[in-house]
């Protein structure tokens, strides 16, 4: 037997004996992923066969790296209900394409199967999970792990083996049209979740790849899409390596800390140099200072772009597989590497490691020995009720109550008549977010279904539009307004809409084209915009909803901040939703009447204007604007509750420490008391900050090193402690390196970034 069969080998072993029976051809066909995954499968009146396309494309390279997106669906790529596999075939057909690979090639390579998941897996009747942006202001790492386990278990039983997730972006302008896939704007909190998804896709062991429930994550993006220039999708990133280090990398470090198999390269350039070219990123500091032993993938289309600079396909190949890109997506320059190697644009050596690196993940993921699925799996896990309860219950906790004057919320379920208006109120894909195949009709609840179904029969529930989100006529006003007045309260669903219909324009990747054909969508990939008031004539409608004199609740669902300055003055009460995922009208619902207490923060600042951005809680030292102040309409770490928390008593187990113990692992506790004050039971977010006040560099006013969710009853007491260390208390020296310094540190802990109490603390030499 050979020994890349045999699964007595150590791993190592079976790499390299495989690899030494490789032909250069076999060697680039397993570092390529062209080919579109709902091009591999032709459905027919008999079931499915396997497409002369999908034929070809593994003959072009005896053999294949990855298949992409074989059960994703979405307008782009035409596949719905009516064309795509059936829930109950798609492990046959993963198995089907599997066992042609397998059969009719010369070494038999299985192929990984990847899926785009950021917020759910991208494939009909996936369970669709709330937005990151809301995943951040939940705070809930532990919450978030049980939401990838779910994912991991509905990709894996289908037959994925790679799934592709957004946690490593930090969202610096609200502007960018992907802002909804980041976590927020801060670096620990954006490490904490990423490690809580890693861990969630892949288990906590490299043994836990090989169940039928966990598979490798391709983490993206490696790095800085969220601090782009004005906010323009994959566009320059003018960073240094301290800033890079200290804000757009970390979530990274985070993921190969907890054992992330792959990452996915970004399409911006970083102070010129294109991140598919960016060795310094993608060798030295990912391999060669972190030990990461997995897969880089590229960004669909993203090696191609580096023609621009390398002059040919060969060339652009060449340049990211020497900074060290292994998987190709959809790029045609990967497809060209033996020829760029036949004229010595690359040395063989390169397509050696890559392939390493590829094989090395099919044999850790059990792929060679296990490579078919149980075909009766996919319709016990997918969109099953322990699914729908945990989407309910994340959608619930990552809702942030911006305002509530004199106690207007929760609303008494005993109102006699509500009135729910608004483009948001009754449109379920404006809750899902990008990256979102179709859904079936009955599927979720919208605001207006979760009120019904909150209020029950005794309390009338009306709706009326209003106006749409980007579309400027006002025709529906006089009916929303005629039912503002006869209501006794109103529910105003407003914000964006990431949804994509069947007439826009797509570019090769999948990114939305911006000529007017968008539609309502205005927030998604592709789709960037210069103002963050709200769309259309919604402010307009919200003016003549208030002015009826009727208590009015804005809730607003979103993939952006938007400024509402207006809305922030007048509006009664202001719920901050994001997009909340298939069960986010029962979740909103539920904050409105009292069913649930919203426990949410903001893991992004919402500004008044968008021309006070950037308006990141941790910026170096600034001064205000001669015409606008500097701070936003709501910081950082904000959201209110039904209850009251009180914080006292911060303390340090010791104010002074030395360098030589926080260098060899000693650290200091930090302290707070905290009481819920209030008549009802809640969940408070206690958030510790630190300021460098004595350092070789200078540093952020704030920047956040600790957060702890607590449960407290009415009346109860707890005390949280949190630890800061040397990760938490070393800053990127002058020299480039990160050490503890001496001198005073600020410490802060609070509710908000806005709301803190503070102590010193005094590292000695």
């Amino acid at each position: 037997m050979e020994k890349y069969k045999d699964i007595n080998c150590s791993v190592e072993e079976r790499v390299e004996d495989l690899l030494s029976r490789m032909t250069l051809k076999e060697k680039v066909g397993q570092l390529n992923q062209k080919l579109y995954g709902w091009e591999a499968y032709i459905k027919t009146e008999n079931g499915f066969e396997v497409s002369e396309a999908f034929k070809e494309e593994v003959n072009i390279g005896d053999g294949l790296g990855a298949l992409y997106g074989l059960f994703r669906a979405d307008p782009w790529s035409k596949v719905n209900f009516n064309n795509g596999i059936p829930l109950s075939d798609n492990a046959k057909v993963a198995n089907m394409l599997q066992k042609y690979v397998i059969e009719n090639t010369r070494l038999g390579i299985p192929i990984f199967v990847s899926e785009e998941c950021p917020h759910g897996h991208q494939a009909l009747n996936g369970t669709m999970f709330p937005t990151n942006i809301g995943i951040g202001s939940a705070w809930n790492t532990e919450l978030y792990e049980k939401v990838f386990s779910q994912v991991a278990a509905e990709i894996k039983s289908r037959g994925g083996s790679l799934a592709l997730v957004s946690t490593l972006d930090i969202m610096q302008d609200p502007r960018w049209g992907r802002a909804e896939e980041c976590y927020g704007e801060d670096p620990y909190l954006a490490a904490q979740l990423a490690a809580s998804a890693v861990k969630g896709l892949q288990g906590h062991s490299t043994d836990d790849l090989k169940r039928n429930d966990k598979l490798a994550a391709v983490v993206k993006h490696l790095c800085a899409q969220g601090a782009s220039v004005g906010g323009h999708n994959g566009k320059g990133a003018p960073l240094g390596e301290r800033e890079l280090r200290e804000v757009h990398i970390p979530a990274m470090k985070s993921a190969v800390e907890a054992g992330v198999e792959g990452c996915m390269a970004a399409y911006n350039e970083i102070d010129g140099i294109y991140c598919h070219a960016n060795k310094k990123l993608l060798t030295d500091i990912l391999r060669n200072e972190w030990n990461f032993q997995g897969i880089v993938m590229s960004d669909g289309c993203a090696v191609d772009n580096l023609v621009n600079i390398a002059g040919s396909y060969e060339g652009a190949a060449a340049m990211a597989l020497k900074a060290g890109v292994d998987l190709n997506l959809w790029n045609v320059a990967f497809t060209k590497l033996e020829k760029a190697v036949k004229e010595g644009k690359v040395s063989e050596e390169y397509i050696d490691r890559a392939v390493r690196r590829v094989l090395r993940l099919k044999f850790v993921t059990g792929l060679f020995d296990n490579p078919f699925v149980d075909e009766t799996l996919a319709e016990k896990v997918v969109d099953n009720e322990y699914s729908r309860k945990l989407n309910l219950d994340m959608a619930r906790e990552s809702i942030v109550l911006l305002k509530n004057e004199n106690n207007i919320l929760p609303l008494k379920k005993e109102l006699s008549k509500v009135a729910v208006i608004g483009p948001n109120a009754d449109y379920i894909y404006s809750q899902l977010g990008d990256y979102t195949a179709p859904q079936l009709n009955g599927t979720g609840s919208t605001v207006l279904q979760g009120v019904r179904m909150v209020v029950g029969d005794e309390t009338e529930v009306t709706y009326a539009k209003g106006c749409g989100i980007r579309d400027t006529s006002t025709e529906g006003f006089a009916e929303a307004i005629e039912k503002a007045k006869a209501s006794d309260a109103v529910i105003l669903v407003l914000g964006g809409s990431s949804a994509r219909d069947f007439g826009v324009k797509f570019d090769m990747n999948g990114a939305a084209i911006l000529d007017g054909q968008v539609g309502e969508m205005d927030c998604g990939e592709g789709v960037d915009v210069a103002d963050l008031e709200l769309g259309g004539v919604q402010v307009e409608l919200a003016k003549e909803i208030i002015k009826t004199g009727k208590p009015v609740i804005v809730v607003l669902i979103q993939g952006r901040p938007y400024s509402i300055p207006w809305i922030a003055e007048n509006a009664d009460g202001i719920i901050c939703a994001w997009y909340p995922g298939k069960e986010g009208g029962q979740a909103v619902a539920d904050v409105i009447f009292g069913n649930y207490n919203p426990s949410g923060k903001l893991s992004v600042s919402i500004p008044k204007a968008s021309a006070q951005l950037p308006v990141y809680y941790n910026y170096k030292d600034t001064s205000d604007y001669l015409d606008m102040t500097s701070s936003p309409q709501y910081s950082f770490g904000y959201g209110m509750s039904y209850t009251k928390f009180e914080l006292t008593n911060l303390r340090l187990e010791r104010d002074k420490i030395s360098l030589k113990e926080i260098n060899n692992g000693n650290t200091v506790k930090v302290s707070i008391d905290v009481k819920n004050t209030g008549r009802v039971p809640g969940a408070e977010v206690v958030q510790l900050y630190i300021q460098d006040l004595e350092a070789s560099i200078t540093r952020r006013v704030k920047e956040l090193k600790g957060f702890k969710k607590i449960w407290l009853e009415s009346g109860e007491a707890k005390t949280v402690t949190m630890e800061l260390g040397k990760e938490e208390l070393s800053i990127w020296n002058v020299d480039m390196q990160f050490i503890v310094e001496p001198g005073n540190v600020k410490i802060m802990v609070g509710n908000s970034s806005a709301n803190t109490q503070d102590t010193i603390l005094i590292i000695e030499e």
